[in-house]
């Protein structure tokens, strides 16, 4: 008789034709685990200064975040919300986006590397943004290049964020196959992770959500847990 627990890494046949079963124990639960952080960076950055514009009646807030504390706080709520005493943080990946056209998006993209990438524990990947095509007219479908006010008439140009979920769901899963972490903490109210959540669950990896509910509850519903960043704000408000 085989005692549990048990995995069959593989089978082959005897002379007499009878096979026979290998059997491995499976690994034992790590006594710390291991939390990696992931953020949206610009996500997380304009749910904040929504909030807080709605919740003190201001317009044009900022949040003023603490990044350098931000990844270890964001761990230690994972960890009381999965009911772990000690555990081991495996650093944080930070996601941003910036437009290379402009004086703001290349300040932001000096700030990002020359200082927050440089803090301990924290990886920076800033993506450059992508041309937004203009919109058109519902009429005729022609693009709107210019702004239809005769004493205004200036160019009408954006950038959007692209590839940004995508970059994180591949963080998520290529470290998850490096086994480089146990718990993932998910700075995001983005749907589109959520295939890459329920591919993670699969594979035996939780994944707690930091978010604002009720904004993202698909996203926490496909985590194994979350917790709500906005009731617990000032922990992370940059003194």
């Amino acid at each position: 008789m085989i005692a549990l627990p048990v995995f069959l890494s593989g089978f082959s046949l005897s002379p007499w034709g009878f096979v026979t079963i290998t059997p491995v124990a499976l690994p034992a639960p790590r006594a710390n685990p291991r939390i990696r952080v992931f953020v949206d960076y610009w996500n997380l950055q304009l749910t904040l200064n929504e909030r807080e514009s709605d919740e003190t009646h201001q317009d044009d807030v900022r949040f003023e975040i603490d990044w350098r504390g931000l990844p270890a706080w964001l761990a230690r709520k994972a960890a009381e919300i999965t009911n772990i005493n000690n555990y081991v943080f495996d650093g944080a990946i930070i996601h941003a986006s910036y437009d290379q056209n402009t004086s703001e998006g290349r300040k932001f993209n000096q700030w990002a590397t020359g200082w927050l990438n440089r803090q301990p524990g924290i990886q920076l990947v800033c993506h450059l943004r992508q041309p937004r095509n203009p919109p058109k007219c519902t009429v005729c479908h022609r693009p709107i290049n210019n702004c239809p006010r005769q004493e205004c008439g200036a160019r009408i140009a954006g950038t959007i964020e692209k590839g940004v979920d995508t970059a994180i769901a591949t963080d998520m899963i290529r470290l998850a196959w490096e086994d480089a972490y146990d718990i993932g903490v998910l700075a995001s109210s983005d749907a589109d992770l959520v295939p890459a959540v329920h591919f993670l669950d699969q594979k035996g990896k939780k994944v707690v959500q930091a978010g604002f509910p009720p904004k993202g509850v698909s996203l926490a519903t496909a985590c194994w847990a979350s917790f709500d960043i906005f009731a617990s704000r000032e922990d992370i408000r940059r003194p």
